[in-house]
């Protein structure tokens, strides 16, 4: 038997084995563009509505002072998320749609050259080259729009980024994330209710922390302690100020 050096040993010494079924590739782009979205929204609105709330709590202000803040905050916050979200993905995909555009004029223009960059850029990956040759003349006669796009930029040019998607989740989340600060300091009794705050919400960004670490496959727990830790600091710092702002002079 003999002894495989290097993982590459193991690939150049076997036999090329072609009985394997062609999976087809799937695009998550646009599912993780208003997961994202969504996920941003959320803990802008839990960290935003939690830090609005108890800054007119610092000042000693309850009842309809907090809700009349609270809910301005949440019509507020939530159209400028939205409207963040519409006008940066906007400008992203109308990027996108752009650089597919120069790419088709080149491909039409020029396809022999255009074969030639995509084998280029599928040996810059570390494919030989007459292998690359052989994948780029598969893939330029089957679709070389898609294959130029995917290679060359990344994208995928029948699913490009979708900013209503975005707007649209990054609002609702981000009303969805701020009913948990508003629920804890309006449903509780005064002299608790900034604590009670501050653990709900620290709940909630653990878990927002959580989601969004799973979803770019990051560690979890820097992302939930970090995630709690400068929601916490933003809490304490605008209560700080409504404090100071609403203390009484002699």
């Amino acid at each position: 038997m003999a002894v495989i050096d290097t993982p590459a040993q193991a690939f150049t010494d076997a036999p090329l084995n072609t009985d394997f079924p062609v999976i087809e590739p799937t695009s998550i782009g646009g599912k993780l563009n208003w997961l994202r979205a969504g996920v941003l929204g959320a803990n802008d609105g839990i960290v935003s509505i939690a830090g609005l709330v108890t800054g007119v709590a610092g000042a000693s202000l309850t009842g309809h002072a907090l809700l009349a803040a609270g809910i301005a905050g949440v019509g507020a916050g939530a159209l400028s998320m939205a409207a963040g979200e519409y006008v940066s993905v906007s400008t992203q995909r109308d990027s996108e749609r752009a650089a597919i555009a120069r790419q088709r004029v080149f491909i039409d223009s020029d396809p022999q050259g255009a074969e030639r960059k995509l084998a280029g850029m599928i040996a810059g990956r570390g494919i030989s080259k007459p292998v690359a040759a052989k994948i780029a003349r598969e893939l330029s006669v089957r679709d070389p729009y898609e294959a130029h796009a995917h290679y060359e930029y990344g994208l995928d040019a029948d699913e490009l980024t979708n900013p209503w998607h975005a707007a649209l989740a990054s609002m609702l989340a981000f009303v969805l994330g701020s009913i948990i600060p508003m629920a804890a300091i309006l449903l509780s009794p005064v002299s608790v209710a900034v604590i009670v705050t501050v653990i709900a919400v620290s709940i909630a960004l653990a878990i927002t922390g959580g989601v969004s670490a799973s979803l770019g496959n990051a560690p979890i727990v820097p992302a939930v302690i970090r995630n709690i830790l400068w929601g916490n600091a933003a809490m304490w710092v605008t209560y700080g100020v409504g404090y100071l702002l609403g203390a009484p002079t002699a």
